[in-house]
């Protein structure tokens, strides 16, 4: 089978339709499925279908299974997604190595990291980016927002050089990391909540253990901050937190400066600041081989623009 399917990629005419077609698979690997990659590739989930389609006719290969039973990459599929990455592998490595023969950055960067970053006052990313690209303007940057679980395994299989998250799980030796800041986060319920008009003395480990949580899929079913939450509603997203508060029907943790504005609009309460509060530690990490000189242009940038606590 192997011989197989380097057959098929060796005769495989690579131009621009097709390295597109093959960045729209491994976008669609690194999700976990289409629909979970058609936010990071602007794409509807039909139209990821039928890019996929036509590389797997190309190639004369079923690459995947889709169906009831969810996302599934044939065998032949993920000998094509190893190449895949070792192409694109190459093909940077390239555009970098010739970038830095004529005393400039090029070639393409993948940048990956969470949600609801723009409002965090403790790291001015947008400013990180226009520095990045005042020094290397002929980069080609990609910049994909997931949950620290994709960006993590991301790194791990070659889909991100670089990527900016908070810490999960235990340190892993095949990456790099730098702590950039601590993101504070705070329990909220939204107006329409029982606990939205209680006095804060009222809010007991035991009412609050009572309430339906919305929890992180990254983040273990333990307790916090002293409390055995009733894990009744789970999201990667920060956005995806706020819509579950939103309904009234849960209390949960957002960072404190994505829930200021609806505090201040009186669309969410801060429920009891003073013990229910923990900080994320946020780092840039990349895989442990040496980086390109972009991704660690863009980590000083990032660097650069957090803010002193």
């Amino acid at each position: 089978m192997i011989n197989k399917v380097r057959h098929r990629i060796l005769n495989l005419s690579l131009g621009d339709a097709e390295l597109r077609l093959l960045r729209v698979f491994a976008s669609v690997v690194q999700h976990g499925g289409f629909s979970a990659a058609q936010s990071s590739l602007g794409m509807t989930q039909a139209t990821i279908s039928t890019h996929m389609r036509h590389l797997e006719e190309r190639l004369g290969l079923r690459l995947c299974s889709r169906g009831r039973s969810g996302f599934l990459l044939t065998d032949e599929g993920r000998l094509v997604y190893e190449a895949t990455l070792d192409l694109f592998g190459s093909l940077e490595k390239f555009q970098s190595r010739v970038g830095e023969a004529q005393g400039e950055l090029t070639g393409s960067l993948t940048f990956g990291t969470v949600d609801a970053m723009i409002t965090n006052r403790d790291l001015d990313l947008q400013g990180a980016l226009a520095a990045f690209h005042r020094q290397a303007p002929r980069v080609h940057l990609e910049i994909d927002v997931a949950a620290p679980q994709v960006l993590h395994q991301g790194l791990l299989n070659g889909g991100y050089q670089i990527v900016l998250m908070p810490t999960v799980g235990s340190a892993t030796p095949h990456l790099r990391t730098q702590p950039v800041f601590s993101e504070v986060q705070k329990l909220y319920c939204a107006q329409g909540h029982p606990l939205f008009d209680l006095p804060d003395d009222a809010l007991t480990d035991a009412v609050l253990e009572a309430q339906s949580f919305a929890g992180r899929t990254y983040m273990l079913t333990e307790t916090i901050c002293g409390v055995n939450f009733h894990w009744a509603a789970a999201t990667p997203h920060m956005e995806g937190t706020l819509l579950l508060l939103l309904s009234g029907a849960y209390i949960g943790f957002l960072p404190d400066h994505y829930a200021d504005e609806w505090v201040r609009n009186g669309r969410l309460r801060l429920l009891a600041p003073e013990r229910m509060t923990f900080e994320d530690m946020f780092h840039i990490a990349h895989p442990r081989s040496k980086p390109s000189r972009a991704a660690e242009t863009l980590a000083q940038a990032i660097l650069a623009s957090a803010r002193p606590g």
